[in-house]
């Protein structure tokens, strides 16, 4: 990382991936507004960060124009992180799923270029392959969505890049598969698959996967999307913008075999939690198959370097689950 400071604006910064960023990037020095609704967002995700004079959180929503521009005041760079996750959230209610996603997308994203904010780095989705069979997933060949969500997903890269062209703000879309770890919320109808089968584990409650467990995923430890947000801010390569990179280690686990490594991880810690059974329920509308993506562009253009392999990371998430949430 350069050694000037810079301002960076983090929306959803009370989030899983947001408040990551919001702490790595204030350890590093820069100045940091952080905006955040708590939608999704938990306020004890940044609290230890608050009294840092380089911390700023607004609390306001990026579908209120007026927050959006108050957030950017300055800002060198923006991190977009802040959405409504979940593709069955998105299909039980797609309405608000496109006014956060779109609408409040295209608000940052209008406030930003008006500000004169260099670089607009957003969180963009593996959900955009949609129905496209070919594996890996390379950056430049998508199928159809297969869910709102996944609609509103590709919308953003869609105006990313006319904006880009069309206004000269350099814009970067990092397309998360599966991204897990530390802060990563385990309650709620819409929690991630990782830290839900953790606490169902530490409750000694049997865990329930969609289908036969046979569908796969990248599955992508936070300081792996950390390092590519650091590595999108700065990258000077005229390539590294106005594009896309898949965000991921680029290897792929089915549920089968995350279940039993989870299943393993715990019991070092409580024995009991290898004797609980696994339950197997429907297949969920909306999921793609498999997905494993390819992170050539990235390991090319970016320099990028994922440090944290799939078990590396279930590791470090199952210790600081335990230490925190048991």
């Amino acid at each position: 990382m350069q050694s000037s400071k810079f301002k960076i604006t983090i929306t959803g910064g009370a989030g899983f991936i947001g408040s990551n960023l919001c702490e790595y990037f204030l350890e590093k020095g820069h100045e940091i507004v952080c905006l955040d609704n708590f939608a999704t967002g938990h306020r004890h995700n940044i609290e230890h960060l608050l009294p840092n004079n380089n911390f700023t959180l607004i609390e306001g929503d990026i579908r209120n124009y007026t927050d959006c521009q108050k957030a950017v005041i300055g800002a060198d760079y923006v991190l977009h992180q802040a959405a409504l996750g979940s593709v069955p959230r998105s299909i039980a209610d797609p309405i608000t799923s496109n006014d956060v996603n779109v609408s409040g997308f295209l608000n940052m994203l209008s406030a930003s270029k008006e500000a004169g904010v260099k670089r607009f780095i957003y969180a963009a989705s593996s959900s955009t392959y949609g129905d496209s069979e070919s594996l890996p997933k390379v950056e430049e060949v998508i199928g159809k969505p297969l869910s709102p969500y996944a609609i509103t997903k590709y919308v953003n890269e869609l105006y990313a890049d006319i904006f880009s062209k069309t206004y000269g703000i350099e814009t970067i879309g990092l397309r998360y598969f599966n991204v897990f770890g530390r802060k990563q919320d385990p309650n709620g109808a819409y929690a991630a698959v990782i830290p839900k089968f953790v606490m169902q584990f530490m409750k000694h409650e049997s865990p329930v996967i969609n289908g036969d467990g046979n569908y796969s995923r990248d599955f992508t430890y936070i300081d792996n999307v950390i390092q590519m947000n650091e590595l999108a801010m700065t990258s000077q390569k005229t390539e590294a913008v106005n594009t896309v990179f898949n965000t991921a280690y680029g290897d792929r686990t089915t549920l089968n075999d995350l279940i039993q490594y989870l299943q393993k991880s715990l019991a070092t810690f409580d024995p009991k939690i290898a004797e609980v059974k696994i339950i197997y329920g429907p297949n969920r509308a909306g999921d793609i198959p498999h997905s494993l993506a390819s992170i050539d562009k990235a390991k090319e253009i970016l320099g990028y370097n994922p440090k944290f392999s799939l078990q590396q990371g279930l590791n470090e998430a199952v210790k600081w689950y335990w230490e925190n949430l048991k």
